[in-house]
């Protein structure tokens, strides 16, 4: 049988009859092989038909452009709740590395940190910020943001008027916020006064109805700023946090999202329910394996119980390790602090391999001792026991006998001879990855237990951020085909519920009611896959950022098409010239 999903005016699915003149026109074909899976089209639909213009006096059942999706795989568009785009969404109109991956829509604005609210006098304080917590490099956004706003409603306004090849959603960060209100005294984690929650409650109900999707803080000491200064967030008290979430409560709208070390895990885990109790509101928390001293499990307990309990809590996870990439061209090498490697660590590249093909300058290097600041990673990186080279495709649960420590041991080298080794393969442009988080028992069992766990949502990806040393907006990809297709380390996840976990699930997150799924009256937001050829690709540095700063971008194969707002945005991968995303505004309960 025929089955039809139409957008009339390219922004909603709208069913078809034979006497409407003025739907808009764009066909996917499907045949009995394919699979249209999201909540969920039937198996045998024969035909989803989107918007893409207006034709008048139209023929229902034509388009003026068909595309055959012949045996593929045809799913809602992707919605990745946790990205960092704040500052390439004011100088870009694309959300690369995500747009490769299928992501229709974006949500910003996470961890607490981005460029609104804002005084003149606090640009380079938020910049150093951003640099320190996300790794985007300050010189890029220094170049980048025109700051053309203060309030956080004139942020919203200023990307209102921009074009993307995706939607995206803003959350207010609460460390611009906390540093608006009260100045120097915010940025030293000072407690707030009476006054101080006064004001940033106030300013979080503006920010809500003005369209912000929520609001984010983090408690953490991994988020430091260029400068060592823990976040400004870190330390705020309850009265503070609480009386933003009171600000939900008022406007009936919003959701929160939170990351914390839980030093106290039972205490913290009280002020987070206090301010889901006091907002009514949903909450995401940052969960895996490996960035709480109390594990995962433990946490993910507590979350489970308080939403047993009748709280909207879940945990926000991954679907492979959390990593850093390391090389020649990265942020990081192995060899970082040293001092002989620091002496042409800024040579160009070709100089520097030149320089580090000398043996006596790796006799030395590999003798000197990894510098204070970097005891951390050295630690992590286990004598190469937790180094693997990145292959093409790259593989995201990498067997403990192909690291590098193993394979050093196998071949009778010193480790850190061959990790040496490894640096300069491929013109210097070799990357190794070492795991930090999901991967303390070399495999991904408890990824696959948190993805398939009631209370939690698929998110964590950064896209936009860790420019140079972490490329994970690729996270979606690697869930459909690492647990859908590849993994032979263990069991698979069926692939209607990954479908569901990146669409569905992660927009009824964050309460974007009107995408994520293939029914009718939704958003004509569409991927068309080749399922048997899905690949993420290797990442690689690409200068495409302001000021000619430097990046990870990564790519993937298999993407036929991608469709927002009725419109192919991507074709084989290669960007149209359509730009049909926009800044997504929630302005009352029930928007969106």
């Amino acid at each position: 049988p025929i089955f039809f999903i139409n957008a009339s005016y390219a922004r909603r699915f709208q069913p078809t009859s034979a006497s409407d003149d003025n739907v808009l026109n764009q066909l996917v074909d499907v045949d009995a092989d394919s699979r249209a899976i999201g909540e969920v089209l039937p198996r045998s639909v024969g035909r989803l038909r989107l918007g893409l213009d207006r034709v008048d006096g139209g023929v229902a059942g034509r388009g003026v452009q068909e595309v055959s999706a012949d045996g593929a795989l045809v799913t809602p568009g992707f919605v990745d709740i946790h990205t960092h785009y704040d500052g390439q969404a004011t100088w870009s109109n694309r959300m690369s590395p995500s747009s490769h991956h299928g992501v229709t829509t974006v949500v910003m604005g996470n961890c607490g940190v981005g460029f609104a609210p804002v005084r003149r006098t606090d640009h380079d304080l938020l910049v150093e910020l951003m640099e320190g917590v996300e790794d985007i490099p300050g010189v890029a956004l220094s170049e980048g943001l025109s700051w053309e706003w203060e309030s956080f409603p004139d942020y919203l306004d200023y990307l209102s008027k921009r074009q993307f090849d995706m939607d995206i959603g803003a959350q207010l960060p609460h460390a611009a916020l906390r540093v608006y209100v009260m100045g120097r005294r915010g940025a030293d984690r000072e407690p707030a006064t009476a006054e101080d929650v006064a004001e940033m409650r106030r300013l979080t109900e503006q920010a809500i109805r003005a369209g912000a999707l929520g609001f984010t803080s983090s408690r953490t000491l991994n988020h430091r700023s260029a400068t060592g200064e823990p976040t400004p967030t870190l330390q705020a008290e309850y009265d503070e946090l609480v009386g933003m979430a009171s600000a939900l409560r008022t406007t009936g709208r919003g959701v929160m999202e939170m990351i914390s070390d839980f030093d106290d895990l039972d205490t913290e885990f009280d002020l987070l329910k206090s301010m889901v109790s006091t907002a009514g509101r949903p909450m995401s928390i940052s969960l895996a394996q490996g960035i709480s001293d109390h594990g995962w499990r433990k946490v993910l307990n507590k979350i489970e119980g308080a939403s047993d309990a009748g709280f909207a809590m879940r945990g926000q996870v991954a679907p492979r390790p959390i990593g850093i990439l390391l090389g020649l061209t990265t942020t990081l090498s192995p060899f970082t602090t040293r001092p002989s490697f620091t002496e042409v660590a800024h040579l160009p590249l070709a100089e520097r391999i030149e320089a580090l093909a000398d043996p006596a300058r790796k006799a030395r290097i590999l003798a000197e001792p990894a510098g204070r600041g970097f005891m951390r990673l050295f630690r992590l990186m286990d004598e190469g026991r937790k180094i693997w080279l990145m292959s093409d495709p790259p593989n995201y649960e990498p067997d403990p006998k192909d690291s590098l420590h193993a394979r050093a041991i196998a071949s009778d080298q010193d480790p850190w001879s061959l990790v040496y080794d490894m640096l300069v393969q491929n013109h210097g442009k070799a990357l190794l990855y070492t795991p930090f988080a999901n991967y303390a028992e070399n495999n991904l069992d408890c990824c696959r237990d948190m993805i398939l766990h009631k209370d939690t949502v698929m998110g964590l990806g950064d896209g936009g951020a860790h420019v140079g040393t972490i490329c994970d907006a690729s996270f979606i990809t690697s869930l459909l085909t690492h647990w859908g297709r590849d993994r032979s380390r263990g069991e698979g996840i069926d692939l209607p519920t990954l479908i569901k976990c990146q669409s569905a699930d992660t927009a009824r997150a964050v309460e974007l009611t009107d995408r994520g799924t293939l029914q009718v009256g939704m958003r004509a937001d569409v991927n068309i896959i080749d399922f048997d050829n899905l690949n993420v690709r290797l990442p690689e540095m690409v200068n495409d950022l302001p000021a000619g700063g430097a990046r990870l971008q990564q790519r993937a194969d298999g993407y036929q098409m991608t469709i927002v707002n009725g419109q192919p945005t991507y074709i084989d991968g290669e960007a149209t010239d359509a730009l049909p995303g926009r800044l997504v505004r929630k302005t009352t309960p029930d928007s969106h």
